[in-house]
């Protein structure tokens, strides 16, 4: 099979997770359901942290931060989908397509820097207690955010553009919901030794140093909590960790049991399905696990229920 020119290449065509047409409307209440739940719940607890003065902290700082990349994140990726399902057209055009990828990669590496950066506050506050306010000042979280924007549009930049420099074949079929980096470089024609290599470093670089950061801060939290005499002093310390390491576990796992499973599976529709739970259940999670047990969230949201009625 001839190699399509790229200049002549305007559309591609998203499979889904489904082509069954009875279960079209299922996927789309469905998937249209839990994004209302996942923009609502991450909407409220921004609500909630810019309304009160008492949740000026880092901790909620970075919480914000993460609830509106949960959003732009779901945003990048469902949206498409229902209208592809309401329309019942799978194309999504080249432009549309390489955007798309750029901004699921933007939002998940981001995601995956302010887990990090919560990380190393949790650290901070348990492990130097005294010195939490001279170290977290305001400053240095706006800038802690700041780079972990700039490196994550850095890394979607690159990998879009190696995207750009690829040919693809007239079988421009993607079997998956979104376009996915892996599944357009696997319809390519022409050779990806080197974005295979961009891929490869990159996770390295920016997946496993983030969580040796993670896995390193906790290791000390851990210690200090362990060297605590009393036990509601350790109590408190580890209560202070648990939503976050909750949403930590629930992102990793989930992204680890998907790409781990795609080899052994070797099937993409399989893959697809098992993408659900990182590109929308966990965003959708994330806000009820942060808040649920979250007596400062709670307070502030009928707080500002109270002023607006």
């Amino acid at each position: 099979m001839e190699p399509e020119n790229l200049t002549r290449v305007s559309e591609f065509v998203l499979l889904g997770l489904s082509e069954e047409p009875d279960l079209q409307p299922l996927l789309f209440g469905l998937f249209l359901s839990m994004y209302r739940i996942t923009v609502l719940g991450n909407l409220l607890i921004i609500l909630a942290v810019s309304s009160d003065s008492h949740l000026h902290t880092p901790m909620y700082f970075f919480l914000s931060n993460l609830s509106f990349v949960d959003i732009c994140f779901t945003s990048t990726t469902v949206p498409k989908m229902l209208v592809n399902i309401q329309t019942q057209s799978k194309l999504i055009t080249y432009g549309g397509c390489i955007m798309q990828m750029y901004f699921f990669i933007l939002f998940v590496v981001l995601d995956n820097f302010l887990l990090t950066v919560m990380a190393y506050d949790r650290f901070v506050v348990i492990c130097h207690p005294l010195h939490y306010t001279v170290i977290m000042h305001p400053r240095l979280c706006g800038q802690l955010v700041l780079v972990s924007w700039i490196m994550s549009a850095l890394n979607a930049l690159l990998q879009s553009l190696m995207v750009l420099r690829l040919s693809f074949c007239a079988d421009l079929q993607i079997p998956h919901f979104f376009c996915e980096l892996n599944q357009m470089i696997q319809l390519a024609c022409s050779d990806t030794f080197v974005n295979n290599l961009v891929i490869y470093f990159l996770t390295v670089l920016l997946g496993g140093g983030p969580v040796a950061g993670i896995l390193y801060s906790y290791s000390k939290i851990i210690s200090s909590i362990h060297a605590m005499s009393s036990a509601q002093g350790k109590y408190k310390a580890f209560s202070t960790c648990v939503s976050h390491l909750s949403v930590v576990s629930l992102f990793y796992l989930t992204i680890l049991g998907v790409y781990l499973s795609s080899p052994a599976t070797h099937n993409a529709h399989s893959s697809a399905t098992a993408s659900v739970l990182y590109t929308v259940v966990t965003p959708m999670l994330n806000p009820f696990i942060y808040s649920l047990g979250n007596n400062d969230i709670k307070g502030a949201l009928k707080r500002s229920f109270v002023m607006t009625v």
